[in-house]
């Protein structure tokens, strides 16, 4: 195996045993071939555009399967295999829609199909992102696809909720197809930076689904404490899944309690009706091994981040969607019209006892832009008078990486007039400091899931906008980014799109930016790589 695509990849270069994230080689063998067949779909459905419109049900698995392959989300070969037998059953629909002739004549990705394991394994070695050997097209083939990666999460959870964009899904296809041409460096950079732009219009499509389904997040405070009535753990990042466990469990006596990037449903003025909802148990995705032996009840994981299953709560936790653990039991996809059946957790969860308290208090969030801009004026005033003299943006990632202490050293550090604007799950670094407020506004602003990173370019532009600047980075704004995985690609590719510059990431840069393609990134938007917090923090506030 060969995989080089989250932020603790082996040795900073990548993994090619078994991943850092438990995934083992053929799981990996086993994606490699499905993005293979996603390139194959991607050319044919090309084709089948130059006579008129694609089908959705093919965009929909193309999202569908991207979205498996994201780091922690799919660790079971078998369900992966599924993917790959519907890819290829859609391949030869499109084969047929083309023209076998036609088919034939474009790339062997578009015809390619397997009649036996061996083959299957052959096919995993012979199409790995090592099969391109030139270091720079593979780079920027890779940036592509990652970001489309993270596009494709944000477009299906959009799907689930009934919204979709035409654009969107043109783009995945012409991206896709875009990896099978010899394209000059020009072309392929300015492919990943229209992937930027795609990643804006999917997250704004998300958001409008979001927010037209549950309502404007609101201030919150949410409760981090436990109740004595056994209980559900729902993870990752679905929240069409909170919705239909909350409305099943109703009246049950049966709890539901947040986890990492599922924090932020707590926000939505449509979840607060319910009165088993209590709120979020335990911390970053890292930290769920001791935190689901201590919860005591079930475990739903939506989506990523899944780490490997311990013994103490294997029999107690559940995938669904696109999420797979071997072993697991998987909650099958809901019918069309219908909802998915969480019975069976329901069920099991009446038989566990309570969760184990592990902190108690309170934690305050739903800072998406709709709240923040209702609370404009007070900002403006702030920042006119001198009150905050910088926002910084440090969204994106948490991880395990003893380096990723620097984002909490940096939210002590900064001094007392900054403001922290955070969205996903690097926010469990500094959410529990206490940090004050100025003038009633929280020195923590979080606007939600790392989708939610929207809600913070909105804000942005709306500050340019009643300041009246000409360029975004004329504003005190400064980003100390924190990546792990591929949505955060999409997330730092959308910022680069929206013509921001001067953005730290750590604690590393990605493995898969070679040395040429880093330097354009960092020629073109000074892109700079973390460093420690004494010395980046009066940067920070210089806006350096």
């Amino acid at each position: 195996m060969f995989c080089y695509q989250c932020q603790e990849t082996a040795k900073g270069q990548g993994c090619t045993v078994k991943g850092v994230c438990g995934k083992e080689a053929v799981v990996a063998g086993y994606q490699d071939v499905l993005i293979y067949i996603l390139k194959g779909i991607a050319v044919l459905a090309e084709k089948v555009k130059e006579k008129g419109d694609v089908d959705g049900k093919y965009t929909e698995y193309i999202k569908r399967a991207l979205f498996t392959t994201i780091t922690n989300a799919n660790f079971d070969n078998a369900k992966i295999k599924v993917f790959i037998n519907e890819g290829i059953a859609l391949k030869k629909e499109l084969q047929k829609i083309v023209g076998d002739d036609i088919a034939k004549s474009l790339n062997e990705a578009a015809i390619w199909e397997y009649t036996s394991e061996d083959e299957l394994g052959i096919k995993a070695l012979e199409v790995g992102v090592l099969s391109q050997e030139n270091e720079d097209v593979r780079s920027l083939r890779e940036l592509l696809i990652y970001g489309l990666k993270g596009i494709a999460a944000y477009a299906e959870h959009a799907s689930v909720l009934g919204f979709n964009d035409p654009a969107i899904d043109d783009f995945l296809i012409e991206a896709l197809a875009s990896t099978t041409k010899d394209l000059t460096v020009d072309e392929m950079v300015a492919l990943v930076l229209k992937a930027g732009g795609t990643a804006v219009t999917t997250m704004a499509l998300l958001d409008k689904a979001n927010t037209t389904k549950y309502g404007t997040p609101e201030i919150t405070k949410v409760n981090i404490g436990v109740r004595s009535n056994p209980a559900i753990l729902i993870s990752g990042h679905d929240l069409k899944d909170m919705e239909e466990l909350l409305k099943q469990t109703q009246g049950t006596g049966v709890d539901v309690y947040t986890h990492s990037e599922m924090l932020p449903a707590n926000y939505y003025p449509a979840f607060k009706k319910y009165d088993n909802f209590v709120g979020n148990y335990g911390n970053s995705w890292w930290k769920q091994n001791e935190e689901f032996a201590s919860f005591n009840g079930p475990i739903l994981m939506t989506t990523n981040c899944i780490t490997p299953v311990q013994d103490s709560y294997k029999d107690r936790m559940f995938t669904t969607g696109v999420a797979g653990y071997p072993g697991l039991k998987d909650i099958p996809m809901r019918a069309e019209g219908g909802e998915k059946d969480f019975s069976e957790i329901i069920e099991l969860a009446k038989t566990c006892p309570p969760p184990t308290e592990i902190e108690t208090g309170e934690i305050i969030g739903g800072f998406a832009h709709g709240q923040i801009l209702a609370l404009a004026d007070k900002v403006i005033d702030a920042v006119k008078s001198g009150a905050i003299k910088r926002f910084v943006v440090m969204a994106g990632c948490d991880g395990r990486h003893k380096t990723r202490d620097y984002f909490t050293q940096v939210a002590e550090t900064l001094p007392k007039d900054s403001v922290i604007l955070t969205a996903g799950c690097a926010k469990y670094r500094y959410n529990k400091l206490q940090l004050g407020d100025i003038g009633g506004i929280p020195r923590v602003l979080d606007a939600g899931q790392c989708n939610d990173s929207y809600s913070l370019a909105v804000v942005a532009l709306k500050l340019k906008e009643v300041f009246g600047l000409d360029d975004i980075n004329d504003l005190p704004i400064s980003y100390d980014i924190a990546w792990y995985e591929q949505k955060a690609v999409a997330v730092l590719l959308a910022l680069l799109y929206l013509g921001v510059k001067g953005i730290r990431l750590g604690p590393t840069l990605p493995a898969f930016l070679s040395p040429n393609v880093a330097k354009v990134l960092v020629d073109n938007f000074n892109i700079k790589l973390t460093n420690n917090a004494e010395e980046d923090v009066p940067l920070i506030m210089e806006g350096k």
